[in-house]
C-alpha cells in the first residue's frame, strides 16, 4: 500500500523533510530514482531535453559504479543528482551503523548532500544523524506508481495528471522494472503540463 498523494498530515508529522517546494510559479520537479539505467536513463534524458527540462535524479551508487559514462551524461546535461544509497537500502530492516556507511560508500561517488531514502523508508535516528552532516532529506507531493505490476500504464499517468501541481515533487524511476510505464507515461506528462505552462525544473 502507498499513498500516491501524499497526505498533508504526513507532511506535517515528517515536516523536516522535504515533500513539495512552495512556489507561486507553475514549476513542477521531476525525479528519478534507482538509476543510471542502460535503458531507461537515456530515455529520460532525451525526453527531458526535448521540452528544456532539467529533473533530478536520485542514484545507486552500485548502478553509477557500472554506468559511470551514463551518470556523466546526466551531469553534462546540467540536471541534479541525488544520493539514494550504494545498494538500495531499507532503513527500517538495517542496522544504523550499516545503513549510514551504505551512504558514505555512495558519497564518494555521487556528490551531493540531496538524499532520498529507498522506499521512503528510514528511520527518526538516521534521518537525524544525516541531517546534522549536513543532507537535505528529499521526499515526494506525487508517487507515479511506475514500479506497481498491479497498476496499467494509463492509470500511472492518472496518478500524475490528476496530482501534480505547482511545487510539485514527483517520483518516476529509471529502471528496468519501470521502464515500459516509464516509456508511456513521461512524454504524456512533460507533454500535458508544458501545455499548461509548466516548467520542470532541478531541486536544487
Amino acid at each position: 500500500m502507498y499513498f500516491v498523494k501524499t497526505p498533508w498530515f504526513i507532511k506535517k508529522w515528517f515536516n523536516t523533510y522535504v515533500w513539495d517546494i512552495k512556489t507561486n510559479e507553475k514549476i513542477i520537479y521531476l525525479t528519478f530514482d534507482d538509476g543510471p539505467h542502460l535503458i531507461a536513463t537515456p530515455f529520460v534524458l532525451k525526453m527531458l531535453k526535448q521540452y528544456n527540462a532539467t529533473a533530478t535524479f536520485f542514484c545507486i551508487g552500485k548502478n553509477v559504479q557500472q554506468h559511470q559514462d551514463i551518470y556523466n551524461s546526466i551531469l553534462n546535461e546540467c540536471h541534479i543528482v541525488g544520493n539514494h544509497t550504494q545498494n538500495h537500502k531499507n532503513g527500517w530492516q538495517t542496522k544504523d551503523n550499516d545503513y549510514i556507511d551504505d551512504i558514505s560508500i555512495a558519497a564518494t561517488l555521487i556528490d551531493s548532500k540531496l538524499y532520498r531514502p529507498p522506499y521512503g523508508k528510514i528511520t527518526k535516528f538516521q534521518a537525524d544523524l544525516l541531517q546534522k552532516i549536513g543532507f537535505k532529506i528529499v521526499m515526494w507531493d506525487v508517487l507515479s506508481g511506475d514500479f506497481d505490476s498491479n497498476i496499467s500504464s494509463k492509470n500511472c499517468l492518472n496518478n500524475v495528471l490528476l496530482n501534480a501541481k505547482s511545487g510539485s515533487i514527483i517520483v518516476f524511476h529509471d529502471s528496468q522494472k519501470a521502464f515500459e510505464k516509464l516509456e508511456f507515461v513521461l512524454p504524456k506528462v512533460l507533454d500535458f503540463f508544458s501545455k499548461k505552462g509548466y516548467v520542470f525544473k532541478s531541486i536544487s
